[in-house]
C-alpha cells in the first residue's frame, strides 16, 4: 500500500547489491497522471527532489541516490501522464499506421521501452547497470497501477527464468493483545497473483520482529518459502534498513533467484552508519509547511553531517508564524529551507536578523539565500522596503532578470538541475568545498537583482559564488558562519560524501554552542 515504506525497501535491496560489488541502478513507476511531480503540492505528496537534469520527481529517488550513491536522470522516473503522453504524440504522427491504440499493446509497450530504455543507461561515464531495481508505487488493486503491473506480468514472462525477481512489500499490522495479523497480507498476494505475478519474496512490513511461526503461516498461504519471507521492522534511522535486510538473509537470497554470484558483502556501509554519537547540537528548522516531509532531503544532509562530525543532530521544527524568541536563543543554529509564496516570510526575516546580530551559526537555502539579502538590505541598509518580486511590491533585490520576463510557459522561469558555480578564493565557501568551481543543483524562479549587488558588497555582505551574472552564494565575513545558497545542497548530500555546506553549518554549530548551562 501506498507509504508503507516501498521506496526505502527498494533503495536498500539496491545497497545489497552494491556492498556486493554490483553496479545498480532504479526506477521509480508513479502511477499519478502528472507528467512529473514539479506541479504536486508537497504537503500532500512530500517533498519534490530535483535531479541533475533538472526533472522534478517524486522523493524516493533522493532515496535510490543517497543510498547507490548514484546520479539518475529523467529516464528513471515512469508516470501514467508521461506515458500516456508518449504513446498519444506517436499516434498523432502516425506511428501505429491507423492501429486502435490500446492499454495492450500499445501502453504496455511504451512502459516497456521506458523501463529498458532507463536499465541501460550509464550510472557512470562508459558505465552501465548489472541490475535495475523497479519500485511500481501506489497500492496492488488500484486502477492506477494495473497497466504496470500487466507490464511486469509480460516481462516476466518474457525474461529468463533468472532474469527478474518479484518482491512485495507488506503491511503486517499487530492487534491490542500484540499478534501479527497477516490477514493483510494474504489478501494482498491473493490480488497480486490474481493478476498473473507470483512474489518471489514478501517482505513484512511491522513495528517489531515477525516471529517463525507468523513466517510460517504466511509461506503456507502465499506459496513463497518460509526462508523468503522477511521481517522488516521500523528503525530509528532508514540508514539501517539493508543491515536488517542482510540479517534476514535477503541479499542471499536475491543473488540465488537472479543466479548471480554470492559475493561477501562490503561491511563500509554498516561501519558508517553505526558510527557512535561523542557529542550533540540542536538545529532550528524555520519552516512553515507543518510537516517533515516537505523537507526530507534537508533532515537526510544534516544526518550525514551528524555521522562525519559523530554528532547526534535534534532537530527542532519552529513554525515561522508562530515561534517565541527565546526558542532562537536556546538552539545551537538556525536553518531556513527553500519555499514559495509570501506566507511566513516576516517570521523567516526575523530569525535571520536574530542569527546575524547574535552570532548563531546560520545556513540559508534557496528561498533562504534570498531572504537573508533582504534581512541586510532592511536592517543594515536600512531600505525599509527591500523585498522579492515573489512577494510583492517595494525595492526588488530579489527579482525576474530580463532575460527570464519573455517567458511566458508556466514553469517557464524556473532554473532546475545542474549549474556550474564560480567560488571566490579564499572565502567561507571556498574553504568548505576546497574548490573554486563546482556543480550543484537548483529549483527557483528568483534572483538577485543585479542592479544592487555593489551596494550590497559594499556595506559588508560577500557574494561568494555566482554563474554568469546570477548571484548563488552570500556570506558575512565577520560571522562565526553565515552563509547562504542559491543552490540546494541538500539534494547532492551522500551519507558518503555529506554537503560541504551541511557539514560546514553543522561544524560551526558544534564549536559555537552554549554551555549547558547558560541554555
Amino acid at each position: 500500500m501506498s507509504g508503507i515504506g516501498k521506496g526505502i525497501i527498494t533503495a536498500s535491496i539496491g545497497r545489497l547489491f552494491k556492498n556486493r560489488q554490483y553496479e545498480v541502478t532504479a526506477v521509480k513507476i508513479d502511477p499519478y497522471i502528472n507528467i512529473d511531480a514539479g506541479t504536486m503540492n508537497p504537503t500532500q505528496h512530500g517533498e519534490v527532489f530535483v535531479l541533475s537534469d533538472g526533472t522534478e520527481v517524486d522523493l524516493d529517488l533522493g532515496n535510490y541516490e543517497r543510498f547507490l550513491d548514484i546520479n539518475l536522470t529523467s529516464a528513471h522516473n515512469i508516470t501514467t501522464g508521461k506515458v500516456y503522453q508518449a504513446v498519444i504524440e506517436k499516434e498523432r504522427k502516425g506511428n501505429f499506421l491507423g492501429e486502435t491504440v490500446q492499454i495492450i499493446p500499445h501502453i504496455t509497450n511504451q512502459i516497456k521501452e521506458y523501463i529498458k530504455e532507463a536499465a541501460k543507461k550509464e550510472i557512470e561515464l562508459g558505465k552501465t547497470a548489472d541490475i535495475c531495481l523497479i519500485e511500481i508505487g501506489g497500492t496492488v488493486g488500484d486502477i492506477e497501477s494495473m497497466p504496470f503491473l500487466e507490464t511486469i506480468r509480460q516481462m516476466h514472462s518474457e525474461l529468463s527464468p533468472n532474469d527478474m525477481a518479484i518482491v512485495h512489500v507488506t503491511l503486517v499490522p499487530t492487534d491490542n493483545m500484540g499478534e501479527h495479523k497477516t490477514k493483510p497480507s494474504q489478501h494482498s498476494v491473493k490480488t497480486v497473483r490474481e493478476l498473473g505475478l507470483q512474489p518471489d519474496i514478501i517482505v513484512c512490513r511491522s513495528d517489531w520482529v515477525i516471529g517463525t511461526n507468523t513466517k510460517k503461516k504466511i509461506s503456507s498461504f502465499c506459496d513463497v518459502p518460509q526462508h523468503a519471507i522477511i521481517s522488516a521492522v521500523t528503525v530509528s534511522d532508514i540508514y539501517h534498513v539493508p543491515m536488517e535486510m542482510e540479517k534476514e538473509g535477503l541479499g542471499n537470497i536475491l543473488c540465488n533467484l537472479l543466479n548471480i554470484k554470492k559475493r561477501k558483502p562490503n561491511t563500509k556501509w554498516y561501519r558508517l552508519v553505526n558510527k557512535e554519537y561523542t557529542d550533540h547540537i540542536t538545529i532550528a528548522i524555520m519552516s512553515k509547511y507543518g510537516t517533515e516531509d516537505v523537507h526530507i532531503s534537508i533532515k537526510e544532509a544534516l544526518k550525514h553531517s551528524a555521522r562525519a562530525l559523530s554528532t547526534k543532530i535534534t532537530i527542532k521544527w519552529l513554525d515561522v508564524e508562530n515561534y517565541d524568541e527565546n526558542e532562537l536563543a536556546k538552539v545551537d543554529g538556525i536553518l531556513i529551507p527553500g519555499g514559495f509564496g509570501r506566507r511566513g516570510i516576516e517570521g523567516k526575516l526575523h530569525a535571520i536578523q536574530h542569527a546575524r546580530i547574535h552570532g548563531k551559526p546560520f545556513l540559508g537555502l534557496c528561498l533562504g539565500f534570498q531572504l537573508a539579502v533582504i534581512e541586510f538590505s532592511r536592517n543594515v541598509l536600512n531600505w525599509n522596503d527591500a523585498t522579492s518580486e515573489e512577494i510583492g511590491p517595494g525595492t526588488h533585490v530579489i527579482a525576474l532578470l530580463p532575460e527570464q520576463e519573455t517567458v511566458t510557459t508556466f514553469g517557464g522561469t524556473m532554473r532546475l538541475g545542474n549549474c556550474t558555480i564560480s567560488l571566490k578564493p579564499e572565502t567561507l565557501v571556498n574553504r568548505l568545498y576546497e574548490k573554486t568551481t563546482i556543480v550543484e543543483r537548483h529549483r527557483h524562479r528568483y534572483e538577485v537583482n543585479p542592479d544592487y549587488i555593489n551596494k550590497l558588497e559594499q556595506a559588508g555582505l560577500t557574494f561568494s559564488g555566482s554563474c554568469g551574472n546570477r548571484m548563488e552564494v552570500c556570506e558575512l565575513p565577520n560571522h562565526p558562519f553565515f552563509l547562504a545558497t542559491q543552490f540546494h545542497p541538500e539534494l547532492t548530500s551522500r551519507p558518503t560524501q555529506p554537503s560541504p555546506p551541511f557539514l560546514g553549518f553543522a561544524n560551526a554549530c558544534k564549536k559555537h554552542k552554549p554551555s549547558h548551562g547558560n541554555r
